[in-house]
């Protein structure tokens, strides 16, 4: 039997980016020339010629300003999911203002869906040690999971002590709400990462389909999947004074991604986090 994954999408321009908080300041994300349209466009078509449905963790920020890009998701048969408003990472937050910033992202995407959204993920992957009350907070905001927890070790992100599967964070009787890691596989020691981003684009493509296989194969697990609008758009407006790091990471091999992807669509099955993780399974604890 073949292994379904999740392909997840994180709905958010270039210039919202975390690495680039400290050169572009939020308040003027209104007057930047928006590229994230004709992005989701590229994504949503590739994703129809391959007959694939995924999950879209969209900022409500996009979702006010952009309320067709959320409407097409939806009638195209994807999942709505949240990514925060205005991508600030939880650990910058008190729980009070997570709480409340997860609950109008929630309600607005729901309002502009007309469905209810299941699922959140963090910016940045930024729920850890710090937050010890983030899965609490997304309980009672009333999040059915999450997929905010990178178990690996990051200079910006990761838990490296996280489960690298599905596990239910909160100790109750009735188990509710969980989280769903973005996916690794340990090898002789170290701990890689499988679920895209920055490092799909660095590792050759047949490094990353070995590793989403062997998840598969050797764990007999589902991986979860993640990339961002961005990362198909190598013309985007390059930003000066920043670090050398926080360039390479941020473009290294934008202009190869979308042949990427194609070719991960065609090797794999995907479908959505709700589909993969939640619809009609039954979860055991890792």
């Amino acid at each position: 039997m073949t292994i379904k994954n999740a392909m997840t999408i994180d709905v958010e321009d270039y210039f919202q980016v975390s690495a680039f908080e400290r050169h572009i300041q939020k308040s003027s994300w209104g007057t930047i020339p928006c590229r994230l349209e004709n992005n989701m466009d590229r994504i949503l078509q590739l994703l129809s010629d391959h007959e694939t449905k995924a999950t879209f963790f969209t900022l409500g920020w996009v979702a006010d300003n952009y309320p067709q890009v959320v409407k097409k998701i939806v009638d195209e048969g994807h999942e709505l999911a949240s990514h925060g408003y205005q991508h600030i990472r939880v650990s910058d937050q008190t729980a009070d203002e997570f709480l409340a910033d997860i609950s109008h992202t929630k309600k607005l995407l729901e309002d502009i869906a007309g469905k209810a959204v299941k699922g959140y993920r963090a910016a940045s992957f930024s729920m850890g040690e710090k937050t010890p009350w983030a899965h609490d907070m997304l309980d009672k905001a009333g999040y059915k999971y999450s997929s905010s927890i990178y178990p690996i070790q990051h200079d910006h992100y990761g838990m490296p002590s996280a489960s690298r599967f599905l596990y239910y964070p909160l100790e109750k009787d009735g188990k509710s709400l969980i989280e769903v890691p973005i996916s690794t596989l340990d090898l002789v020691g170290k701990r890689l990462p499988v679920g895209g981003g920055g490092y799909f684009r660095f590792f050759p493509y047949q490094f990353s389909k070995w590793m989403i296989a062997k998840v598969n194969d050797e764990d007999n697990e589902s991986t979860v999947f993640y990339f961002h609008p961005w990362e198909i758009d190598s013309e985007q407006p390059r930003q000066q004074g920043i670090p050398l790091k926080t360039k390479f990471r941020h473009y290294i091999n934008l202009k190869h991604m979308f042949k990427r992807l194609d070719k991960l669509l065609t090797d794999f099955e995907w479908g959505t986090m709700d589909d993969v993780f939640i619809a009609g399974q039954q979860h055991v604890q890792k």
